[in-house]
């Protein structure tokens, strides 16, 4: 039979992303607000709740709006009018951790799920929070898979209306649950308030101050961790009992919110179907290192296990940016698109493009699409080449006026 499937909740920092998440197989998304973000970069407005919560149950999908960061005094106000937009645009919940945000939702009737802000990492302050209402609980970051186990069987124990959810993969901080102040004490931009700079992917240099001797740390980025992927062990994750699996990102790109969206999504669906196969491991396997393939080569620092299996051991990234094998390049704008045809008319704003590339479109309404080995026509005949201003067209799913257009590149 079956097994019930952890929902699978993708990160939205902008429309495009939205829809590729959604496309990509997404049970639900979230999202911030601008203003009270920890993605200070990405927020959409309250103007924004209700086209959000239409898109998403178009697709079947719930919405979170996150409004995890720090909250001051002067914020209260529009704090609490932001979650009155949530409530009346028929958004899902609320992620958050402050208990002024946490009243406010008990006033607008909004439900609540606990951000890993709060660094839940045991039954009682567990308890705690479930009796304040919040129905879903990121555990700390830092618990490994047996305690995360011994969490969930308590609650099915003593039948409390919550369930956890866990982080499955994308950036790790070096700080407990994300709560650093490095990039405050050094830039005066709060990590706790969606500002962080990220000092701690950088090299650094150490002296010594008595002989001034100086050593470059770089070889291994020691505050820059790994990112976790729990796709080799996602099975364990289903028999402990987590009811949501997240994915990081945020501010990363649509390609990587499609790419690891997608690639959970069939890990998850593998699981469910297949998990009491006999040959469940081995065909498990085979499809991990496909998907791994596929995590590749979008944005990455390497991948670890975090702290699911206790201190995690060569965590460290070993450079400064992303490991992924496939970057994209700007090529243009979709000037035209001609649905009877499925043909996208393009503008090159770049250098040139050769015939047999992949393309990526990208618009807010379309999402993304990749067009694979394109053939590029201009003026009606296909040529290996088109230069910067020349108009080609392409054959491709729908996409719209003014989408961007990118190539995709080996590293």
């Amino acid at each position: 039979m079956p097994l019930t499937k952890p929902e699978l909740i993708s990160p939205a920092g902008d429309w495009t992303s939205m829809r590729a998440a959604l496309d990509a197989g997404a049970d639900a998304l979230y999202f911030g607000a601008e203003g009270f973000n920890m993605r200070a970069a990405k927020g959409f407005a309250p103007g924004d709740f209700g086209g959000i919560a239409q898109l998403c149950a178009k697709h079947g999908a719930k919405a979170y709006l996150a409004l995890n960061s720090v909250i001051y005094d002067a914020e209260l106000g529009e704090m609490d009018k932001t979650i009155a937009a949530g409530k009346a645009a028929g958004l899902d919940a609320v992620i958050c951790w402050d208990l002024a945000v946490v009243e406010a939702c008990h006033r607008h009737d909004m439900p609540i799920h606990l951000s890993t802000q709060a660094s839940v990492s045991n039954i009682e302050a567990l308890r705690f929070y479930a009796s304040l209402g919040a129905r879903m609980v990121v555990l700390a970051r830092e618990l490994t898979l047996e305690q995360t186990e011994a969490i969930t069987q308590r609650i099915v124990a003593e039948k409390l209306p919550v369930t956890v959810e866990s982080f499955v993969h994308g950036a790790m901080c070096v700080a407990v649950s994300g709560r650093c102040f490095l990039s405050q004490e050094l830039f005066g931009r709060s990590a706790n308030r969606g500002e962080c700079v990220q000092p701690c992917r950088r090299s650094y240099r150490i002296a010594d101050v008595e002989e001034g001797f100086e050593l470059e740390l770089g070889s291994d980025y020691v505050m820059s961790p790994k990112d976790l992927c729990a796709l080799p062990f996602l099975d364990k994750l289903f028999d402990a009992g987590i009811g949501a699996f997240k994915i990081e990102g945020r501010n990363r790109s649509p390609e990587y919110v499609a790419t690891t969206t997608a690639a959970y999504r069939k890990a998850i669906d593998f699981i469910a179907a297949h998990r009491n196969d006999e040959d469940f491991d081995e065909a498990y396997r085979s499809l991990v290192g496909r998907l791994q393939d596929e995590l590749a080569r979008v944005y990455n620092r390497g991948f670890s296990k975090g702290f699911f299996f206790g201190k995690p051991a060569d965590v460290w990234a070993r450079r400064s940016g992303s490991a992924a094998t496939e970057t994209k390049s700007y090529v243009g704008i979709v000037r035209k698109y001609f649905p009877k045809a499925d043909v996208a008319e393009i503008l090159v704003h770049s250098p040139g493009i050769d015939s047999g590339a992949t393309l990526s479109i990208q618009g807010q309404a379309t999402g993304l699409v990749t067009v694979p080995d394109a053939e590029l026509h201009l003026d009606g005949q296909p040529v290996n080449r088109i230069e910067q201003g020349q108009i080609f067209t392409v054959r491709c799913p729908r996409v719209r006026k003014n989408d961007k257009v990118y190539v995709l590149l080996k590293n």
